[in-house]
């Protein structure tokens, strides 16, 4: 049974609203801050670095994954909720700009499970990560210091657990 969408909603625009103090460079942890929205047991698959299980291990990922990149940007292009499903639209946006003035930027979507309590039990990001490496050949990008790069062969598996995903009835 799927969760009031007020809720679902209200949390939504919070992470939203981190995402955005993130870019704007106002957390000082960076992308750190967003594992408060992840249960204790969450899953969360990215395209290069596969999947990350519980709280701890997507907190340290989350930073370990961006070093180097603090100079690139993720704004939210739009969300779409269906139930406990939310499908965020996003956009990662490189520092450096193409001669023509446009920036290098890539496409990606993240489908997340709300669980209640204002947090998430699942999300699975999914970018192109050729185009990726094609616009930083091209910009000549350079990362802001040291680097942490994705395992050789990380787990591909995009399974969603099996756990309640609404509130339990009474």
């Amino acid at each position: 049974m799927p969760y009031p969408r007020e809720e679902v909603r209200a949390t939504v625009d919070r992470y939203h609203e981190l995402r955005s103090r993130i870019d704007a460079g106002l957390e000082p942890d960076a992308f750190g801050v967003l594992a408060d929205f992840y249960t204790e047991d969450a899953v969360y698959i990215d395209g290069a670095w596969g999947r990350l299980e519980g709280r701890e291990t997507i907190a340290k990922w989350l930073v370990d994954s961006m070093a180097g990149m603090e100079d690139w940007k993720f704004p939210v292009e739009f969300t779409a909720i269906e139930g406990n499903d939310v499908v965020v639209k996003w956009t990662q946006i490189m520092p450096r700009t193409r001669p023509d003035g446009t920036p290098y930027r890539q496409s990606g979507y993240s489908r997340m499970i709300y669980a209640g309590d204002g947090k998430f039990s699942y999300e699975e990001d999914t970018y192109n990560m050729a185009h990726v490496l094609e616009d930083i050949e091209a910009s000549g990008w350079q990362p802001t210091g040291p680097m942490n790069f994705p395992p050789a062969h990380p787990d591909r598996n995009f399974d969603i657990p099996s756990r309640e995903q609404g509130p339990e009835e009474s």
